[in-house]
C-alpha cells in the first residue's frame, strides 16, 4: 500500500498546523519546511478547508490553522478523503476488471481484508497522536513560522446580523 503524495503533503500539512496551535500560519512556510511546490500544497489546503480539517484566512495577513481539535481529526478520516482510490490491484474495479482469473482466484479477497486492517489501525489514531513531542517537531521543522500571526492578534471582520 502507498499513499499518494497528495495524502503525504496533506498529513504533514495538519501535522505542521497542529505543531503552532496559537498561530495562522503560512503555506510558504509549510512549503519551505517540507521543501513542496507552493503552487501544489495551495490546492492541498483548499480541499482540506473544504473538508473542514484547517481553517483559512484569506488576505495578506491571512493563514491556516486546524479546523477542529487534532483529537477530532483521525488518521483513517483524511487518508480516505484524500485518496483517489483503494483499487489495489485490477480485481478491485467493479466496472473494468479485465483479469481472466478473477472468478477463481481468491487475491482480491486477502486485499481487501488487508485494505480493511489497514483501516482498522488508521482509524485507532488521531492527529493528536502524531503530535508525540510538540517542541522536538517545532524545533525539527526549523521554526519556520517565525512569520506566523499569533491568532489572538487577528481582528475578524463581523457581518451584519453577527451580533
Amino acid at each position: 500500500m502507498r499513499l499518494t503524495d497528495h495524502t503525504d503533503y496533506s498529513l504533514r500539512t495538519l501535522l505542521y498546523v497542529a505543531v503552532y496551535p496559537d498561530e495562522l500560519v503560512h503555506v510558504q512556510s509549510v512549503a519551505d519546511a517540507f521543501d513542496i511546490p507552493k503552487n501544489h500544497l495551495v490546492k492541498i489546503v483548499q480541499k482540506l478547508g473544504q473538508l473542514g480539517f484547517l481553517h483559512t484566512v484569506r488576505g495578506r495577513s491571512g493563514g491556516i490553522r486546524l479546523g477542529r481539535p487534532p483529537e477530532r481529526i483521525g488518521l483513517g478520516e483524511v487518508v480516505r478523503a484524500m485518496e483517489p482510490d483503494f483499487a489495489l490491484v485490477e480485481c478491485f474495479h467493479q466496472g473494468d476488471n479485465g483479469c481472466v482469473i478473477t472468478s477463481a482466484c481468491n487475491l482480491r479477497g486477502v486485499l481487501g481484508e488487508a485494505l480493511r486492517a489497514y483501516f482498522e489501525v488508521l482509524d485507532r489514531y488521531t492527529l493528536a497522536d502524531l503530535l508525540g513531542k510538540p517542541t522536538v517537531l517545532r524545533r525539527l521543522l526549523g521554526d519556520a513560522v517565525a512569520a506566523a500571526i499569533p491568532v489572538a492578534q487577528i481582528k475578524v471582520k463581523q457581518r451584519a446580523g453577527d451580533a
